[in-house]
């Protein structure tokens, strides 16, 4: 088996009927590609998959989902040997797809699968957190864990993802505030926080620019912090503008350290972690990932 003409595509289980997907995998099968499909059922399935690619020699393995999948595959390579890993494909497949957007992944299945077999591969950076967890693009707390972890199946599908916005500002319930400290190098904040992003991606909660200068090559972390007293002003303008503006705190480290004295969430691509100290750090250059030449997330 030639590794380059061989990958698997681990896919959300929702997407397994998607006849454009069915016709994209058949045009790579003519070209001579192998092309394997595994869909997860339960949490382990993941890692069983990637430890089965990696025994048969497989190039890739390509995350066919939204921004969950896409981290939990990533999360996954994670959990073995860096020279082990194999290479990282995306095909964006899910409501926000905040990642590949950020990315410059083009969202037409057929073109997306052919990037994430045949693209070039670059290294980018992993977030690694409390030392166990991961994530890819972007961690929140506050308004935007809340609002990415509670708006309804039926309006994502209806609205796509203007419906995390539209969701959060008809809740009033939702605009609840953390009391944290926030510690860096040569950086410390406490107080009331409305929301709370720590961004090796540019966005979340489909399309919000939280960390609009964040880069998944650059060794760092985008941290930004929304205290309570500027609600609105803050939540409004960084929801509808793309201006700087004085109610933001924003900063670009190597680590950073989020304590509580109550139980805060954040949410990690997705997927919902509950504690009350949580220290991020960079993995740099940790995966091989395939990615268009025009990538916005690039330094």
């Amino acid at each position: 088996m030639i590794k380059y003409q061989s990958a698997m595509i681990i896919l959300n289980g929702k997407q397994s009927n998607n006849p454009d997907l069915r016709k994209a995998i058949a045009h790579l099968r003519q070209e001579n590609y192998l092309i394997t499909v595994r869909i997860p059922w339960e949490i382990q399935d993941t890692h069983d998959f990637i430890a089965d690619a990696i025994a048969n020699n497989i190039a890739t393995v390509i995350a066919a989902g939204g921004d969950g999948t896409i981290n939990a595959v990533a999360s996954t390579l994670m959990q073995f040997p860096a020279e082990k890993r194999p290479t990282l494909g995306i095909l964006p497949m899910g409501t926000a797809n905040d990642f590949a957007t950020s990315a410059n992944i083009p969202l037409d299945i057929e073109s997306a699968l052919s990037l994430a077999v045949k693209g070039k591969a670059v290294s980018i950076d992993i977030a690694q957190v409390n030392e166990k967890y991961f994530f890819i693009n972007m961690a929140t707390g506050g308004f935007g864990t809340r609002i990415t972890t509670e708006t309804p199946e039926a309006l994502k599908s209806a609205l796509g993802g203007a419906a995390y916005v539209i969701n959060g500002l008809l809740r009033p319930d939702t605009l609840k505030t953390d009391i944290c400290r926030i510690e860096s190098d040569n950086f410390t904040w406490e107080g009331e926080t409305l929301v709370i992003a720590i961004g090796n991606g540019k966005q979340a909660g489909g399309g919000q620019q939280l960390t609009p200068h964040a880069l998944i090559n650059d060794g760092k972390l985008d941290l930004l912090i929304v205290p309570s007293r500027d609600v609105l002003p803050a939540l409004l303008s960084n929801l509808f503008s793309t201006d700087k503006n004085e109610h933001l705190i924003e900063k670009s480290l190597t680590w950073v350290k989020i304590s509580s004295p109550h139980t805060m969430v954040l949410n990690l691509d997705g997927e919902p972690l509950s504690g009350d100290s949580f220290t991020f750090h960079v993995q740099t250059n940790a995966i091989q990932c395939r990615l268009p030449p025009q990538c916005h997330l690039l330094a």
